[in-house]
């Protein structure tokens, strides 16, 4: 600006070779147009000004929307996990007020079984029992779960925190689960637990779904989280099993010493004869000296029979509280005595 007046304020001098020019109006409009002209020198100022008066007033910016999760069947993959981790934590609960009040638990198929698994040395961890780790997990899933839905359960966790968390709970259950399905198989031959195969079910479904909600193409980054944490629980739960046994339920409520019954009976030819057979055939008589049956059996055996019979006592130390099984009848898992292995097959 101060160059502009100094020019202007020049301009106007007079000069030796011109004449003074009389004021009149058109110096003044002169004038008027050099100060329109110093006006405009810096326009910035005015337009904001203008345009700070014309622009309307600003809204504050609308949070974000959540954006819409995948599907399953129309449904947000969202809403199932709370579903399913919903149903989990009421089969839990259930199961952990059992197990921490002792009542006898209600098995719906085959009328029993689920005591035998329920209350053996398999329903724990490092001593916490297990439906109440279940009911922790699926609790801890459940509200995940509504988080992700848009339920603020759990503030502090985003989206990507929140999916990675359920894929890791639900993969950690599924493979709890097939553990154990194994340890059912193995350990608990012939018993019905409709609890477990449910409780099996509903975290291969709760795996299917995160797997389903991150996308097959985006989960193969934490492929390798997955399987560290499925390896981290398998080696947990057979440290946790290392020394765990089946024990019937029933023989926990008394302690009894082993003693031998006596054989009073004397052996036909026959049952001489069948005893050879089954000993070369490898068929083996797994018991316990405190059953009535097996005892029924050697004396329709006779003494003689008897001694040539390949006889496995499940309970040499004694049976009850503190009492285990021997690790080979364990491994035969067997559901109760006597039971008999004849060719590879289970007869009672």
């Amino acid at each position: 600006m101060a160059p502009i007046s100094a020019a202007l304020a020049i301009s106007f001098l007079p000069s030796p070779n011109r004449f003074p020019v009389p004021t009149t109006a058109s110096s003044s409009s002169r004038i008027k147009r050099t100060a329109r002209f110093r006006c405009c020198a810096d326009p910035s100022s005015q337009s904001q000004k203008q345009d700070t008066a014309a622009a309307p007033p600003t809204l504050p910016p609308e949070k974000p929307t959540k954006e819409s999760t995948s599907s399953l069947l129309g449904i947000s993959t969202s809403t199932w996990s709370a579903g399913v981790a919903g149903l989990g934590f009421l089969e839990t609960g259930y199961l952990t007020y059992l197990k921490l009040t002792g009542s006898e638990a209600f098995c719906p198929i085959s009328g029993g079984g689920c005591g035998d698994v329920l209350d053996s040395d398999y329903s724990a961890i490092f001593g916490i029992p297990l439906p109440l780790v279940g009911l922790v997990a699926y609790g801890l899933a459940t509200a995940l779960s509504l988080q992700e839905n848009g339920t603020d359960l759990l503030p502090g966790f985003d989206d990507l925190d929140i999916q990675l968390t359920l894929l890791l709970i639900a993969t950690s259950m599924a493979t709890a689960s097939a553990y154990f399905l194994y340890i059912l198989s193995t350990k608990f031959v012939g018993v019905s637990c409709s609890y477990c195969l449910l409780s099996a079910a509903l975290s291969f479904t709760l795996l299917f779904i995160r797997v389903k909600d991150f996308g097959f193409e985006r989960i193969k980054k934490f492929a390798g989280i997955q399987l560290a944490v499925a390896v981290i629980i398998a080696l947990a739960l057979t440290n946790s099993y290392s020394s765990a046994t089946t024990q019937l339920k029933g023989t926990d409520d008394f302690v009894l010493e082993p003693y031998e019954t006596e054989i009073t009976t004397e052996s036909s030819p026959f049952a001489i004869a069948l005893a050879r057979h089954l000993h070369s055939i490898g068929a083996k008589m797994y018991g316990a000296f405190w059953c009535s049956h097996c005892n029924e059996q050697k004396q329709m055996f006779g003494r003689e029979a008897t001694k040539i019979l390949d006889y496995v006592e499940c309970f040499p130390n004694g049976a009850g509280k503190g009492k285990k099984m021997t690790s080979e009848c364990q491994a035969a898992g067997l559901e109760g005595f006597p039971t008999w292995f004849i060719n590879g097959k289970v007869r009672y």
